[in-house]
């Protein structure tokens, strides 16, 4: 079942996510054609409780989606259907919530509050905001101010008239930084993919630049990198029912983060000037890595609260948290 699901996806991916797809939903053209080819296999509701798939299962998908730099927020639009309870095919998505006091909307605006960063919230029926405490408000919209990231992905200011709060009692933010660590995971495979590639194709001094040792030891290190990342989202994707979950999500995002700077660092140099071309593939890959790595939180955030709680165990029973399997 698993397999089959994971096919699926990256044959539909494969077939509307091709360079001129991203380049459009860069240029703000809503991928209409790629979220009905999804609605039409039911991918928009297989993160609700009675799907029949798991939630480890969801996550698994959006690292195949990493891998094909897909121009939809995947993960927001699944965790809003999950918690809205939704089962229409309209298109909702996460952002995070701001309170009216000190948003900065104009006086008289009627506005309660804003939801920042929403990803194609110029496209959503519904909008959801993450608090900063965790709790999840359901908002009627009536402005938004387009923008986007470092990637040129769609990144909404929403102004909200009214908000309503939506029961839920899982770990909002950890689900959506997690969702970062799986989507970078495949993200990173795919440029590695592409380093190797271009270095066996490349000729330089009459021999492909895979022969030289410099590049060799070079692409070793980001296949390292990769693997280390890959095996820690992972890791966290495996630990959705366990207590320590929060923590395997620090430890995924932490390095999913550090291993993106290096492995987009060193494809991009084994690329030469070809690589910072719009017209090669490789910038839609890295520029996510780059924008992903900072959303829901970046490697400081995150390494902050993993040392705060192993410090907080004290000397004797640190090594016992890091060593005994969960």
């Amino acid at each position: 079942m698993r397999q089959v699901l994971l096919d699926t996806a990256a044959r539909i991916f494969q077939d509307a996510c091709a360079k001129a797809d991203l380049d459009a939903a860069e240029s703000g053209e809503f991928p209409a054609r790629l979220w009905r080819l999804l609605c039409d296999n039911g991918f928009h509701l297989m993160a609700l409780p009675d799907s029949g798939v798991e939630l480890g299962d969801v996550f698994r998908v959006l690292r195949v989606a990493g891998r094909f730099s897909v121009p939809l927020p995947l993960a927001e639009a699944l965790l809003a259907n999950r918690w809205l309870g939704e089962q229409g095919d309209g298109f909702n998505v996460l952002g995070l919530w701001e309170a009216g006091e000190g948003g900065g909307e104009p006086s008289g605006s009627g506005a309660v509050g804003w939801v920042r960063n929403a990803p194609w919230g110029r496209a959503a029926q519904r909008i959801v905001g993450l608090a900063a405490n965790g709790e999840l408000l359901v908002g009627v919209h009536f402005k938004v101010t387009p923008g986007t990231n470092l990637a040129g992905e769609p990144r909404d200011q929403v102004q909200v008239r009214s908000a309503q709060p939506l029961a839920c009692r899982e770990p909002a933010h950890a689900l959506l930084a997690l969702s970062r660590a799986a989507l970078s995971a495949g993200a990173l495979e795919r440029v590695l993919e592409m380093g190797v590639s271009y270095v066996q194709e490349r000729e330089q001094f009459g021999r492909p630049l895979s022969k030289f040792q410099a590049v060799q030891h070079m692409l070793a290190v980001a296949a390292a990198e990769a693997a280390a990342a890959g095996r820690a989202a992972d890791a966290a994707i495996d630990s959705l029912e366990d207590p320590r979950f929060e923590l395997e999500v620090a430890a995924a995002k932490a390095r999913v983060g550090e291993a993106a700077g290096i492995v987009a660092e060193t494809v991009h140099q084994v690329h030469g000037a070809m690589g910072f071309t719009h017209e090669h593939p490789l910038h839609h890959f890295t520029r996510r890595l780059w924008a992903w790595r900072d959303e829901f939180g970046n490697e400081a955030y995150w390494q902050t609260r993993l040392g705060r709680r192993i410090c907080s165990l004290g000397a004797d029973q640190a090594w016992d948290f890091l060593a005994t399997p969960r």
